[in-house]
C-alpha cells in the first residue's frame, strides 16, 4: 500500500508537466474533494458517526472567503483562511454539542437538518447572494511582507497548493489516529459504553473529532470557492453531503486512502460519462450508468476500491494503509 501511495503521489506531483489546463483544474478540484472526504471519514469510518450534513462546514468555509473578500480586491489568504477555519470550527463546536446528544438515524437526520437550515438561510439572505450565489472576483493573495510564495491565480500553483493540502491532511489525520486520541475514538466506535465505563469522557472525544472534521472541511470549502470564484447555497445542500459520503463508501470506509480513491474514481467517472464527444446524445443521461456503477461497486466491493489493495481479514482502520 505504501508503494501504491508513493507512486500515486509521484504521478500527481509530475502531472502538471504533461497535463492540460482543464485537467489541472479538474485534478485540483478532486484533491480538494478528497480532503473533504477524508474529513468526513474521520467521523464515519473512525468515530462511527454517520453525518449527512457535513456540507454545512464546507459551505461555511466557502462563504467566509466570499464575505471577507473586497469586491474588486484580493483578500489576504493569511488572514482570511484562519478566520474561515475558526468560523467552521466554532460552528462545528456549537452544532456538535447539540447533535452528539443523539445517535443512529436521529444523528443522521439532525445533522442533515442543520445543513438544510444553512442552505435555506443562504437562499433567503441578500448579503450572501441569495439563490443566485455570489462571485469572488479576485483570488486570495498569498503575499507576505512583500514576498509571494505562490499565486492562486496560476493554475499550476493552485494545483500544487491543493496537493500540499491533500498530503498535509493525510499526514495530520494519520498522526491523530495513531495517537491516544485516535485509539480512544476507535474504541468509542467499537463500544461506546465500555469506553465510558473505563473513565473516558466519550462526549468530549466525539465533540473534538467533530470539530476537527468540520475545520478540515472548511479549508476544503475555502479553496473550492477560491478556485472557481463562486459560492452557491448548493454548497450546503444534502446533495453535496451525499456525494462526499458516496466517495467515502466507494473508496473504503475507515481508511485514509479510501476517500482519496473514491474522490478520484467518482469525479473522473462522472467526467467520462458526461463527455459528449464520447457518448454523443447519451451523455445527458450520465446519471443512469453512474447509478448502476455505484450499485455494482457496493455489491461487489463491500470494502470499497481501497479494499482491493488490502489482503486478509479487515485491518484496524488507522493501520489499514500500511
Amino acid at each position: 500500500m505504501r508503494v501504491l501511495l508513493i507512486a500515486g503521489l509521484g504521478a500527481l506531483a509530475l502531472y502538471p508537466l504533461v497535463g492540460s489546463a482543464f485537467y489541472l483544474q479538474l485534478f485540483a478540484k478532486i484533491m480538494l474533494l478528497a480532503v473533504f472526504a477524508m474529513s468526513l471519514d474521520l467521523l464515519v469510518g473512525f468515530t462511527g458517526l454517520v453525518s449527512l450534513g457535513h456540507a454545512a462546514f464546507f459551505g461555511l468555509g466557502a462563504y467566509t472567503l466570499m464575505l471577507l473578500s473586497p469586491e474588486y480586491q484580493a483578500a489576504s489568504i493569511w488572514l482570511s483562511l484562519p478566520v474561515a477555519v475558526g468560523v467552521t470550527a466554532v460552528a462545528a463546536l456549537v452544532i456538535g454539542a447539540l447533535v452528539l446528544r443523539t445517535s443512529g438515524v436521529y444523528f443522521i437526520m439532525v445533522t442533515l437538518a442543520f445543513a438544510q437550515m444553512l442552505y435555506y438561510f443562504a437562499i433567503k439572505s441578500k448579503a450572501l447572494g441569495g439563490s443566485d450565489g455570489a462571485y469572488i472576483y479576485v483570488k486570495p493573495d498569498a503575499a507576505l511582507l512583500g514576498w509571494r510564495p505562490f499565486d492562486l491565480g496560476n493554475r499550476v500553483h493552485f494545483y500544487y497548493v491543493a496537493l500540499v493540502l491533500l498530503i498535509g491532511t493525510y499526514a495530520l489525520l494519520r498522526t491523530v489516529l495513531r495517537s491516544l486520541f485516535g485509539h480512544v475514538i476507535l474504541g468509542i466506535r467499537a463500544n461506546e459504553r465500555r469506553m465510558g465505563a473505563l473513565g473516558y469522557p466519550v462526549f468530549r472525544y466525539k465533540l473534538a473529532a467533530f470539530v476537527l472534521a468540520g475545520a478540515i472541511a472548511g479549508v476544503a470549502g475555502y479553496l473550492e470557492a477560491a478556485q472557481f470564484g463562486y459560492v452557491s447555497p448548493e454548497f450546503f445542500g444534502w446533495q453535496e453531503s451525499g456525494s462526499v459520503l458516496m466517495m467515502v463508501i466507494l473508496g473504503g470506509v475507515g481508511t485514509l486512502f479510501g476517500p482519496i480513491l473514491g474522490a478520484f474514481a467518482l469525479t473522473l467517472l462522472q467526467d467520462f460519462l458526461s463527455d459528449e464527444a464520447v457518448f454523443h446524445g447519451f451523455h445527458k443521461h450520465w446519471l443512469l450508468p453512474m447509478g448502476l456503477f455505484i450499485v455494482l461497486a457496493v455489491l461487489w466491493l463491500p470494502r470499497g476500491i481501497g479494499g482491493l489493495a488490502l489482503r486478509g481479514p479487515r485491518a484496524v482502520p488507522e493501520t489499514a494503509d500500511d
